[in-house]
């Protein structure tokens, strides 16, 4: 694949008066990492193969392959992209209606994957009316129905959540209970239940189950095996943990992965 643009810390989409302007990221043999930075013009990060891992504001989101993450304007992010990783990058006015208002994922037919594709390798400094604005139209017209999805873990900021996070993200197979960790922090059981679910909007357990998507679906992307990634999250057989996944997402991880691919 050849891409047209400048490499990922040169590339500046503000200083394009276009509605959208694009490019592409090939990974080399170790990550790749922006330091948190934001733009008026919104972006889509789009993973070809490989994946990226973004943080955004007070989440992190996985982009697993043939899915792409959402980022509104002036939203403060990060990306960090595996080795030899293949990643698109759009970027879209603010202005553009029908986009979404909030950070998400969305799923990527293999049509639009093409089209943005095409357009990373085209020279970004078109004219209104052009061939390439003509592309341009049908790649928004197409965004505007794809499905969301969530692939993140919130990070509260309230400060015994915050801890809680850090602490599961450095060790995603913790199978501490609820009541542990509230003991842990000097809380009743039923008072941290009723934080996280005040602050997150989710239960513990689903808030921890997010992570575990998270996490397997980045080790998916770089070729982990089903069994690896269930000993590393701390699931006792790999039945248990195809389950989950199953239940979360609807598909063994197995039949997602292929699904992603085609």
């Amino acid at each position: 694949m050849k891409f047209y643009t400048p490499s990922l810390p040169e590339f500046d989409s503000d200083q394009y008066p276009q509605r959208v302007v694009a490019y592409g990221w090939v990974g080399e043999k170790g990550d790749a990492e922006t330091p948190f930075h934001q733009h008026r013009k919104c972006q889509l990060v789009l993973a070809l193969n490989g994946f990226v891992k973004c943080k955004i504001d007070d989440a992190i989101w996985i982009v697993p392959p043939n899915c792409a993450v959402w980022i509104p304007s002036q939203i403060p992010h990060s990306n960090q992209i595996s080795k030899n990783a293949n990643v698109c990058m759009l970027f879209i006015d603010p202005d553009v209606e029908g986009m979404p208002e909030r950070s998400c994922t969305l799923s990527i037919t293999p049509l639009i994957r093409e089209l943005i594709v095409h357009l990373t390798g085209l020279d970004q400094g078109y004219l209104q009316a052009s061939a390439t604005d003509n592309l341009v139209g049908v790649i928004i017209e197409q965004l505007r129905t794809m499905p969301t999805q969530h692939y993140d873990f919130p990070i509260p900021a309230e400060p015994r959540l915050k801890a809680i996070a850090k602490a599961l993200m450095d060790a995603p197979e913790d199978r501490r209970t609820v009541a542990q960790w509230a003991s842990q922090f000097a809380m009743s059981e039923r008072t941290l239940a009723r934080l996280v679910k005040s602050e997150i909007g989710l239960t513990f357990g689903r808030w921890r189950g997010q992570l575990h998507i998270v996490l397997a679906l980045q080790k998916l992307a770089t070729g982990d095996s089903v069994q690896r990634i269930a000993d590393e999250l701390g699931y006792e057989s790999v039945s248990a943990f195809i389950t989950f996944f199953k239940k979360t997402l609807g598909q063994s991880p197995k039949q997602y992965i292929r699904s992603k691919e085609l």
